[in-house]
């Protein structure tokens, strides 16, 4: 299974993440920042990663959502907030909304990731009743997001697209009528 695997990133996070789900892909897989990224119609399945922007993914990697059809597709993404929030399901879900119909979305992942230190800035100078403003538990948040994605983060999301790739390998067997063991 041709596997292309594409990312976004500001920060370098987003980055860690797409090499070591890359890695789990081996030699069948290419990976390539969305700005050098081929068409997606050569490859059997589709990785894309972005960073989290105003809740969605970000415009380039939005421009490139738009460009997938008839795939298996699955998304990654790396964000300040926690990643077991409303706003990384919600965020997730609304990347999702760029792909087009034709599409099969087999997976996603999210993990937290430092944010832009011109972004904290920004929110430091919001008032105080602003929704992004820098409270103090936001700024601890943003403290401990600066220390991801960790190990332990890559390894969660190796584990996730090796079992992702174990049932699209499954699928193509039984497509083709191959026997497979239970």
């Amino acid at each position: 299974m041709q596997t292309l695997v594409v990312y976004s990133s500001l920060t370098g996070n987003t980055k860690k993440v797409a090499e070591a789900i890359y890695e789990v892909f081996g030699e069948k897989a290419a990976l390539f920042p969305v700005e050098m990224a081929p068409a997606p119609t050569d490859y059997d399945f589709v990785i894309v990663g972005f960073w989290v922007d105003k809740g969605t993914a970000d415009k380039k990697a939005q421009e490139y959502l738009k460009t997938i059809q008839d795939k298996p597709v699955a998304l990654f993404a790396t964000l300040g907030a926690y990643p077991d929030s409303e706003h990384a399901a919600s965020s997730l879900k609304n990347a999702a909304a760029f792909l087009d119909a034709s599409n099969q979305l087999v997976g996603t992942f999210i993990c937290q990731g430092k944010i832009d230190p011109k972004l904290i800035e920004q929110f430091k100078n919001m008032p105080g009743n602003h929704p992004h403003a820098a409270t103090p538990e936001r700024m601890e948040r943003y403290k401990k997001a600066a220390s991801h994605p960790d190990a332990s983060d890559l390894e969660a999301a190796q584990a996730i697209f090796a079992d992702i790739k174990n049932s699209l390998n499954r699928v193509a067997g039984q497509e083709k009528g191959e026997v497979t063991a239970s």
